[in-house]
């Protein structure tokens, strides 16, 4: 084993259940599925349906919560990040928004991003593109080059049940997996493996 891997989940849902918490959590267990050999992984999800509100009354990062804080502070050290939000009025929830105004602008430099959303339709497919990713960039995180959207009639109640779905999550994984390991690289700029794509 090397060092162990700090992984961090957003899920910007603001409800309990959710389908976008269920892929999330899918997503988690094939990460740890892919690099269970390989790292010591430590996962921390953070459900904005819970945690929500702690950030919500704050305007400036010195009004955050203690527990608010401590949740910001563990994505800025994330060695990698999922990322979801449910497609709302056109775009990620405000809420996850608001998150992710706290965090350091330039905190995940280099960091590796796993992009998803959900939708009710495959309309909103192109949310991961046109809103997450540019957020994601802004931060000059790494992005890894697929996202994972997932529609309403790809959950059974709020469990991920179409295959076509878990194949996607694979992919993305397998295809983001040679970028999270350069990240982790000690002496390495992970921003230099861009261009390895």
């Amino acid at each position: 084993m090397s060092r162990s891997l700090r992984v961090v989940a957003v899920s910007g849902s603001l409800h309990a259940p959710s389908k976008t918490t269920a892929l999330v959590r899918a997503i988690l267990v094939a990460l740890e599925r892919a690099l269970g050999g390989s790292y010591d992984i430590d996962v921390h999800l953070i459900e904005l349906s819970e945690v929500g509100r702690a950030f919500s009354g704050a305007l400036r990062r010195d009004e955050l919560s203690a527990e608010a804080e401590a949740e910001i502070v563990r994505i800025e050290e994330a060695d990698l990040l999922v990322v979801a939000s449910p497609v709302y009025r056109a775009s990620f929830t405000g809420l996850f928004k608001h998150v992710f105004d706290f965090v350091g602008q330039y905190s995940l430099r280099g960091t590796p991003v796993l992009l998803a959303a959900t939708g009710g339709s495959d309309k909103h497919a192109l949310i991961i593109e046109h809103q997450e990713r540019p957020l994601f960039s802004f931060f000059q995180a790494l992005t890894l080059p697929l996202g994972v959207y997932a529609q309403d009639s790809d959950f059974t109640g709020y469990e991920v049940s179409n295959p076509a779905l878990t194949a996607r999550i694979d992919q993305a994984i397998a295809q983001g997996l040679p970028l999270v390991r350069a990240a982790l690289a000690p002496t390495a700029d992970p921003v230099a493996y861009v261009g390895a794509w």
